[in-house]
C-alpha cells in the first residue's frame, strides 16, 4: 500500500486552505433595494486598493444609506478608467458610463460589461478577473432573458433584470509579462494558497503517485482516468472527452450560433 497522495490530502488538510488574512473583503454590488430597482443611487470612489491574491484592483465606494443616518461602504471591482473621487451611479436610471451599475435590460446590445450577476440580487458572478469582460449579444424581451458572451468564449443566457457593471475589469494584460524567476512565482502564490511548486507525478516514487517510478520518466498507463475511480488513483486527465493536441481552427461558441 502506498502513501496517501497529495490529491487526497488536499481535501482533508488545513494547509491547503486559501490565505485570506490580508484580503480586503468580498467584492460585490450593493444589496438590491428600491432605489436601484426604480431610480438610481450615487456613490463616490474613496480609494482604489490592491487586494492580495487578486489580479484586479478593487474600489472602495461610499454610498449614503437611504434608511438610516449613516454611510455604507462597498467594495466594487475597479473598471478601466475609474479614479478616486469619481461618482458611481447604481440603478435602473443610471447613465451608460464606465463603472456604473445597471440592469442588463437597460443596456444596449454590444455593450461591454463585467461583474454580471447570475441570478437577480446575487451581487456579481461572471467576468470578474483582471481584464475580463462579457459582451451583451441579444435581448429576448418575450422571455425576459439576455444572451451574453463570456470571457471563455462561451454563451450564457441570464435574466434581463440582473445587474452588471459597465466596462472592462482593470488590471488587464497582467499575464503578458513573464514571471522570469521562481521568487516571483513564490510570492504570487504565497498570497493565494499552497499550490506551488507543482511536482509532476512521473517525477515521484511509486509509493507517492500512480505515475511514479520506472527507469525512465514515463506514465506507463493511460493518462486518462474515469470520474468514479478511487481518490488515490484519480490522477491525470479525469473523465476526458478528448485528448491530444488541438488541431486546426478552434471553434468558439459564437461560430456555432
Amino acid at each position: 500500500m502506498g502513501k496517501y497522495i497529495q490529491a487526497q490530502r488536499r481535501g482533508k488538510s488545513g494547509i491547503f486552505k486559501a490565505h485570506v488574512r490580508t484580503r480586503k473583503g468580498a467584492v460585490k454590488f450593493r444589496p438590491l433595494d428600491y432605489a436601484e430597482k426604480h431610480g438610481y443611487i450615487r456613490g463616490v470612489v474613496k480609494e482604489i486598493l490592491h487586494d492580495p491574491g487578486r489580479g484586479a484592483p478593487v474600489a472602495k465606494v461610499q454610498f449614503l444609506n437611504a434608511y438610516r443616518y449613516k454611510r455604507d461602504t462597498e467594495l466594487l471591482l475597479c473598471t478601466e478608467g475609474m479614479y478616486t473621487g469619481q461618482f458611481i451611479y447604481c440603478g435602473k436610471k443610471a447613465t451608460l458610463t464606465c463603472g456604473n451599475v445597471l440592469p442588463l435590460n437597460c443596456v444596449p446590445e454590444g455593450t461591454i460589461v463585467c461583474n454580471v450577476e447570475a441570478k437577480v440580487g446575487d451581487r456579481g458572478a461572471f467576468a470578474r478577473g483582471s481584464g475580463a469582460f462579457a459582451v451583451v449579444v441579444t435581448h429576448d424581451e418575450d422571455r425576459g432573458t439576455t444572451r451574453l458572451r463570456l470571457p471563455s468564449g462561451g454563451k450564457k443566457t441570464v435574466p434581463s433584470n440582473v445587474r452588471a457593471q459597465i466596462g472592462v475589469v482593470a488590471g488587464g494584460g497582467r499575464t503578458d509579462k513573464p514571471l522570469l524567476k521562481a521568487g516571483r512565482a513564490y510570492h504570487k502564490y504565497a498570497v493565494k494558497r499552497n499550490c506551488w511548486p507543482k511536482i509532476r507525478g512521473v517525477a515521484k516514487n511509486p509509493v507517492e503517485h500512480p505515475h511514479g517510478g520506472g527507469n525512465h520518466q514515463h506514465i506507463g498507463m493511460p493518462s486518462t482516468v474515469a470520474k468514479d475511480r478511487p481518490s488515490g488513483r484519480k490522477v491525470g486527465l479525469i473523465g476526458a472527452r478528448r485528448t491530444g493536441r488541438l488541431r486546426g481552427v478552434k471553434k468558439t461558441a459564437q461560430d456555432k450560433d
